[in-house]
């Protein structure tokens, strides 16, 4: 029996992938649940694998971009494989063998070389490496960073006696200073961009075509929030496991922002606007491949802890590749927080088809004036990027003094007010 391979629906609003990699070549014999294909999109890297045992048939290569739902392979039950990965080395007639990598001897497959993970890649990048004529240690053959980073201390250490001159020459005669010295052209290194990059590119392009963008700022005295957390950070963390954050202050000051203000939380589709009565929270995390935002479902149906643990285990996820696109998929509103980089300001810019996002920033001592007096205060910037077309500037300044009264006076999360 025939089966189709068909490429999964991976997120809401994507109708096309790029196949990535394949691991298995046609005519390969496939087990049941073994990664066979990863697929790339604008928000991630999904791995998509056999239903049964068989011999898998490709019918699209890897860099095609592929429908949802096509039908890009077949894997026959019945079948015999054809095709079969390189037999072990055998020792020489002189009884001499290569020592094997701790763990076993492993046989590297050049279809599993070419299917590197994101942290891999990266590295492949920076160095310049070609993959291919690296040996993997990793699991089934796979390469890891250090097999790439080993690779390319290797090849500097071996290029450096011939880029050494062949002979000293005589010092040069003296000359005058010269202030300024000749120009001189740097290296160029020209690397592709990644699948995952140039959709990321593509979809802020649209936003920025698609939408009337406006940012508008305001300022937060974080007093209170940093009182409440050294007051309270060792009980919460040992009940609770997690650190106490920002993070789950801003989510609640945000649903309740959102549900004063719900234009914020709609958004334009073609001729009519889209209203949503739940609160689907995006929270941006940096990870190896790029910026994600996983959203918190539901948020206004957990607690500050509640808060802080999702958004501990989405950030887990995202950093071990494990984001899925129901993570992904569903957000109403996202925040991002710049402040864990060191930016004090920024104008973020929109995660489509949402109409806003909100912008947080490092916290710094700055003098402010408190009833006539100049006092040393905690403050953070909050930005907020908006669809002008769906938000006016009445709103969005709203909005954000509704957060700030939040995040001000924490007491106001609990009343709800």
């Amino acid at each position: 029996m025939k089966l189709d391979v068909k490429v999964p629906a991976v997120g809401e609003s994507i109708t096309e992938a790029v196949i990535g990699s394949w691991t298995k070549k046609s005519g390969e014999a496939v087990k049941m649940n073994e990664v066979i294909m990863l697929l790339e999109t604008d928000k991630a890297s999904v791995e998509v694998v056999a239903e049964k045992d068989g011999v898998i048939t490709i019918q699209a290569q890897a860099g095609e971009t592929v429908k949802i739902g096509a039908t890009v392979a077949t894997i026959d039950t019945d079948a015999k494989a054809t095709v079969s990965s390189p037999a072990p080395a055998q020792p020489s007639a002189q009884g001499s063998a290569a020592p094997a990598a701790s763990g076993g001897a492993r046989n590297t497959h050049p279809d599993l070389q070419s299917h590197l993970s994101p942290a891999v890649q990266r590295v492949v990048n920076e160095t310049g490496v070609n993959p291919s004529q690296v040996q993997g240690t990793g699991l089934g053959g796979r390469l890891t960073k250090s097999d790439v980073v080993n690779a390319s201390a290797n090849a500097t250490s071996s290029a450096q006696p011939a880029q050494q001159a062949p002979a000293q020459k005589a010092p040069a005669p003296a000359q005058a200073p010269i202030l300024r010295g000749p120009s001189k052209q740097g290296d160029i290194k020209r690397v592709p961009m990644t699948t995952i990059r140039k959709r990321i590119a593509e979809r802020l392009v649209q936003a920025q075509h698609n939408a009337a963008l406006l940012t508008t700022f305001n300022e937060v005295d974080m007093s209170k929030i940093i009182e409440i957390r050294g007051k309270y950070k060792d009980k919460f963390k040992e009940k609770y496991g997690v650190n106490l954050g920002f993070n789950g202050f801003f989510v609640k000051a945000v649903v309740e922002a959102l549900k004063a203000f719900p234009a914020v939380n709609a958004w334009i589709d073609g001729q009519e606007v889209e209203y949503h009565n739940y609160y689907n929270i995006g929270i941006a995390v940096s990870t190896e491949r790029g910026l994600m935002v996983p959203n918190i479902k539901d948020a206004d149906q957990y607690s500050v802890a509640g808060i802080e643990m999702v958004i501990r285990d989405l950030a887990n996820k995202g950093r071990d590749g494990k984001i899925t696109p129901d993570d992904l998929g569903g957000g109403t509103f996202s925040i991002t927080n710049g402040g864990v980089f060191g930016s004090l300001l920024s104008t973020p810019i929109l995660n489509p088809p949402q109409s806003a996002i909100l912008g947080l920033h490092k916290v710094e001592d700055r003098p402010v004036a408190i009833n006539g007096k100049v006092e040393v205060r905690p403050m953070m910037y909050v930005a907020l990027t908006y669809d002008h077309r769906i938000i006016d500037g009445k709103e969005a300044v709203g909005f954000l003094v509704k957060i700030k009264e939040g995040v001000e006076d924490p007491e106001r999360l609990l009343i709800e007010v």
